[in-house]
């Protein structure tokens, strides 16, 4: 199966149950970019890994993702290493402020403060479904979802799936989680994938 990565390198995937995440090998403090596309499309199990690729779309709402993806090093670094369980005691004043005002970080405290809310659910998430994987890959039935092919032209930002998951990660007290950052990381996941024909 193929398939592009945001930074629109033709990927091949054979195994679809593969999985990435730090303990796998690759240097996790390079470039964040260079990081987000090796994660692109992949399907993941991995929670560490999953609330990364949540974060980015976190802080890609108004920018490129190059922009919130080049930032990863600095996330991990201010965000404990982008463990959910201890940014989830994170001090939605104190904390915000020292993240924000970090020379390297994005200095949005709305975005910073819906990481910590973010993590927050994720632990819900785990107490309840065992993984945040769990719960994320229930909604395509353990499968990654291929969606309907369409042209470069008709390709969309949202999904009825994402739209749903959107939806419930609200509902559970997610922020920055709309239809089209939901489909986006639902994509980045793996959980996603579409397919882009020629016209």
């Amino acid at each position: 199966m193929n398939w592009e990565s945001p930074l629109g390198i033709l990927k091949a995937r054979g195994d679809d149950n593969m999985a990435i995440g730090p303990q796998d090998g690759r240097d996790w403090t390079s470039n964040g970019t260079a990081d987000y596309d090796a994660y692109f499309g992949t399907p993941t199990h991995d929670d560490h890994v999953l609330f990364e690729l949540l974060t980015v779309g976190v802080f890609q709402v108004g920018l490129s993702w190059q922009a919130a993806a080049s930032k990863l090093p600095v996330y991990r670094r201010l965000f404990a290493e982008m463990v959910p369980q201890v940014v989830a005691g994170f001090d939605e004043e104190v904390d915000v402020e020292r993240i924000a005002n970090d020379p390297d970080m994005i200095r949005n405290g709305r975005k910073i403060r819906a990481v910590i809310r973010n993590a927050r659910g994720i632990v819900k998430i785990q107490r309840e479904f065992g993984s945040f994987a769990d719960y994320l890959w229930q909604f395509v039935n353990g499968t990654p979802f291929l969606l309907p092919a369409v042209t470069r032209d008709e390709l969309t930002n949202q999904s009825a799936i994402g739209t749903a998951v959107a939806k419930d990660l609200k509902r559970r007290g997610f922020s920055f989680v709309g239809p089209v950052v939901t489909h986006m990381f639902l994509l980045a996941a793996g959980i996603l994938h579409e397919q882009v024909i020629d016209a």
